[in-house]
C-alpha cells in the first residue's frame, strides 16, 4: 500500500456499540483494533486515522470539524441537534440488525396509561432534549430530569416515568416496566462534516466507506447459492429459485447442463433447498458473503 499524507479522521463509537461497528468495519475490510485505554483506535488503513468517542458525542465533533466523520445514533445527533450530512443508514444496533426504539416507560402497577397522564411527574433519562421536545409537541408540563446510568431502576421510587432506549424490551420487563409510547426509533448512521464533504478527497474516501459498511450489511442476511441442473429441468429450478436481480446461468461443458448461481435471502434457503433438489437441482452449495453491493 502506498504512504499517504492525506488523513480522514473518523469517529468510530465507544461503548454499547464498540462491538457491533468493529464487526462490521471488520466486514467491511477495515480491521480496527484499540488499547483499553486508548481512545485512539489502529486501523489498517494509512488513510483512516480513528477516534473512540462515546455515540452521545460524535455528532457535536462532527459538525465543529474535530472530526471528518463518523458513525452513530440517529437519536444523538436529533438530540444535539447536530447540523451534519447523514450519508448512509446503517441498521445495526448492539444486539441486532435492527432499529432501537426510545420508548416512555414505566412502573406495571403505575396508573400512567399515556402521555397526557404524565402532567406535573417527574421522568429520568439520558435523552433530555428528545424527552422535552416529545412532551412539548402533546403539549404536557412535567419535570425532565437527566439520568446518570441504570435509568431502569429508578422509577418508581424517584421518579415517576423513564425514557430510554430500548432493542428488544428485555430490560425494562425484567425491572417491572411496561412500555406506554414509542418515542422515536433510531438506526446507526454514517455521517461527515459539511465541509469534509466538499473536499474531493474527502468526499471519495467517505463514499468508499458508505459502499463497504452498506455493502458489508446486505451480506448479513444474504447467501450466495450454487447448484447444477440439466436443461428439462432449468425453468423449473428457475420457477424456484429468488434473485437479488437474475440468476446467473452459465452453460457446463458437459452438453445439456448448466451451473446457476444467486443472491438469496438467508432466511428462505432452508425451504427452497429441498424444493431445489426435489424438482432435479444437484450439487447444491450455500456460501457466505462478505459484502453485497447492488
Amino acid at each position: 500500500m502506498k504512504p499517504t499524507s492525506k488523513k480522514l479522521v473518523l469517529g468510530l463509537p465507544k461503548g454499547s456499540l464498540q462491538e457491533a461497528t468493529f464487526l462490521m468495519m471488520k466486514k467491511a475490510g477495515f480491521s480496527v483494533s484499540v488499547g483499553s485505554r486508548s481512545y485512539i483506535p489502529s486501523i489498517n488503513d494509512p488513510e483512516l486515522e480513528g477516534r473512540l468517542i462515546r455515540a452521545q458525542e460524535i455528532s457535536r465533533y462532527v459538525e465543529h470539524g474535530m472530526l471528518d466523520a463518523g458513525v452513530t445514533g440517529y437519536d444523538w445527533i436529533l438530540e444535539n441537534g447536530s447540523d451534519v450530512v447523514e450519508i448512509a443508514d446503517l441498521i445495526y444496533a448492539k444486539q441486532g440488525l435492527r432499529p432501537v426504539r426510545w420508548v416512555l416507560a414505566v412502573p406495571n402497577d403505575s396508573p400512567i396509561k399515556s402521555v397526557k397522564d404524565l402532567k406535573g411527574k417527574r421522568i429520568a433519562t439520558e435523552a433530555v432534549g428528545l424527552t422535552k421536545r416529545y412532551l412539548h409537541k402533546n403539549k404536557v408540563n412535567a419535570e425532565v430530569e437527566f439520568s446518570w446510568g441504570a435509568t431502569e431502576v429508578k422509577a418508581p421510587e424517584l421518579v415517576d416515568a423513564i425514557v430510554e432506549i430500548t432493542e428488544t424490551g428485555s430490560s425494562l420487563r425484567a425491572n417491572n416496566l411496561r412500555i406506554v409510547d414509542t418515542i422515536l426509533e433510531s438506526t446507526t448512521k454514517l455521517i461527515a462534516n459539511k465541509k469534509a464533504w466538499k473536499d474531493p478527497w474527502k468526499r471519495a474516501k467517505i463514499n468508499q466507506l458508505s459502499i463497504l459498511l452498506t455493502g458489508a450489511l446486505a451480506a448479513e442476511t444474504k447467501v450466495l447459492i450454487k447448484m447444477n441442473v440439466d436443461t428439462k429441468r432449468l425453468k423449473k429450478v428457475l420457477a424456484i429459485l429468488p434473485a437479488l436481480h437474475a440468476p446467473t446461468i452459465n452453460s457446463l461443458s458437459s452438453d445439456g447442463w448448466y451451473s446457476i448461481e444467486s443472491v438469496v435471502d438467508e432466511k428462505v434457503v432452508r425451504e427452497i433447498i429441498p424444493q431445489l433438489k426435489a424438482v432435479g437441482a444437484e450439487g447444491i452449495i450455500e456460501i457466505g458473503l462478505n459484502k453485497v453491493v447492488p
